[in-house]
Formats: C-alpha cells, sequence, structure tokens
C-alpha cells in the first residue's frame, strides 16, 4: 500500500508513481491518437464532411450516452471501494480480537509454556491467513515448536485455528482455566474463522463477468465514435480531447479493478503483511 500525503497537490499532479493508471495506458493512448488523426483526416481533408448535419448531430448522442456510462462507472468505482474498505475492516477486527485473545490469556495464564505457546500461534493465524489470501505458500518456519504437520493441500489457516482450539481445551479439560473462561474468549477463537471466511468470500467472489465485460466494450465503443461528431467543432484538437476523455474513463476501471480484490500484491492493495506484523508485535508486548 502506497504512503502518501493527501495534502501535496503537487506531487500528485506532477509525478507519476508506479501505480498511476498512465503508464499502464499509453499504448492504448498512443493508438487512441492515431485513430484519431485518421478519422479528422478523412473528414476534414479528405471526405469534406464539413457541412454534413447528420454528422454534427452525433454530439447529441455522446452527451446522453456519456451521462449513463458516467452513472455506470460511479457504481462501478463504488462497489469496488465498498470491497476494498470491507477486507480493511475484517482486518481491523482481526487486530482487535487477537489483542483482546492475548489480554484474556495474560490474565488467565500463569504457566510460561502455555503463555509462549499462545505468544507465537497468535500472530501465526494472521500471518497464515495473510499468504492464504495472498496465494504465497506458508513458511515451515511459522510452525517450528508445535506439534502439527502441515498439509499444503488442505486449508492453512483452517489448521492452526484447529490448533489454537485444541490448546484452549487442554487448558480446560487440565483446570488451567474455568469453563466460564472458555466462554468467554471463545468468541474471539471463533472471530478468527469468521473473517477468514468473510476475507475468501470477497477475494473468491469477482464481479460478474458481464457486468464487467460490458463496462469495458461501452467505454470502447463510446470513445471510438468520438472523433467522428467532434473533429467539426475542435479539428486536429480531437486528439488530444479524445485521449484524455479515454484516459480518464480507462483509468476509473482501472483503479476499480485493482481495489475490488484488496489481498493481492498491488500498490493500492491493502498492507496485511504489515498489519500481521503489527499483530505479532502487540501479541508479544502482551504476553
Amino acid at each position: 500500500m502506497t504512503h502518501y500525503n493527501p495534502k501535496d497537490w503537487l506531487t500528485f499532479i506532477f509525478r507519476f508513481h508506479k501505480a498511476d493508471t498512465f503508464r499502464k495506458l499509453i499504448p492504448m493512448m498512443i493508438l487512441i491518437a492515431t485513430y484519431s488523426l485518421l478519422i479528422a483526416y478523412l473528414e476534414i481533408e479528405f471526405w469534406k464532411l464539413s457541412e454534413n448535419s447528420h454528422v454534427k448531430n452525433l454530439t447529441i448522442m455522446h452527451t446522453t450516452v456519456g451521462f449513463v456510462l458516467s452513472l455506470m462507472l460511479a457504481y462501478r468505482t463504488n462497489t469496488a471501494y465498498d470491497r476494498w474498505w470491507e477486507g480493511r475492516k475484517l482486518w481491523g477486527a482481526l487486530v482487535n480480537n487477537s489483542r483482546n485473545l492475548a489480554i484474556k490469556l495474560n490474565a488467565y495464564l500463569s504457566d510460561e509454556d502455555d503463555r509462549s505457546y499462545f505468544r507465537k500461534l497468535i500472530p501465526t493465524y494472521s500471518e497464515v491467513l495473510a499468504n492464504h489470501l495472498m496465494n504465497e505458500e506458508v513458511s515451515l518456519m511459522l510452525f517450528e515448536g508445535f506439534d502439527l504437520e502441515i498439509d499444503h493441500h488442505k486449508h492453512k489457516p483452517n489448521q492452526v485455528a484447529s490448533l489454537l482450539f485444541q490448546r484452549t481445551n487442554n487448558l480446560y479439560r487440565t483446570g488451567k482455566i474455568t469453563g466460564e473462561q472458555f466462554i468467554i474468549i471463545n468468541s474471539e477463537l471463533q472471530s478468527f474463522t469468521d473473517i477468514c471466511g468473510a476475507c475468501e468470500r470477497i477475494k473468491n467472489t469477482p464481479i460478474p463477468y458481464s457486468y464487467n465485460a460490458f463496462i469495458k466494450k461501452f467505454i470502447f465503443f463510446f470513445v471510438m465514435t468520438l472523433p467522428f461528431g467532434f473533429v467539426f467543432n475542435l479539428g486536429y484538437l480531437v486528439i488530444p480531447v479524445v485521449v484524455f476523455i479515454f484516459y480518464v474513463l480507462a483509468s476509473l476501471e482501472l483503479i476499480a479493478e485493482e481495489i475490488e480484490d484488496p489481498f493481492g500484491k498491488d500498490t493500492n492493495d491493502l498492507p496485511i503483511l504489515k498489519i500481521s506484523s503489527n499483530i505479532k508485535k502487540h501479541v508479544g508486548e502482551i504476553l
């Protein structure tokens, strides 16, 4: 995730960050500029269509269709941002629940072996979940000191959650915690799997294909027809105007594509590895 000063306007305007859509769209912008130049030349110099009122009236269509397209892109961007923000809230809940679990266990446990076990295992869940969501292999070093053989063909966060519950259940069976205390910490233990399932729902449920494809086609054909109508009012200035319109519309779609899956490695994705590292630090301080 990119860290920045939201009040630094000059940096935003004149600096091209690697996450900027301008770099990704340069090939298409060059193609659009060449296409617009060709249409402008044919209509002005070759076909002499400057007096053709029917072609001039295409701008009316662009005004109407452009309004509909703006509504669709606004909905698309808002939907993608909702997924990004929901992912952030889920990882915020994981931070809070990890702290709460550590605080309660810190009050309940006196045996150093038990404290050390949970000091290592609670942050391990967040690290395994982060790698799971990013489709990364989980390092076996995370499981050193735990009586568990990791099956990479099975759900790894579930294996860690099982360890947490089994150790807590053993604490109850051996009388180190009471039944009431077991019930009190059960909500935090259960929340780990609930958060994992909610994150997987976001990651594994993309925007419907038909809707996604339609927006891209809509943008493409809208931009491709722009030079036909605007060339009579703008002349060859239609080239930078059409390129700029394409840049704005396509950038909104690219931003939505990037943030709709907040658990990847893109610049604007959530810093879940950093959050996981903070969980490890805070739980270590508590226990």
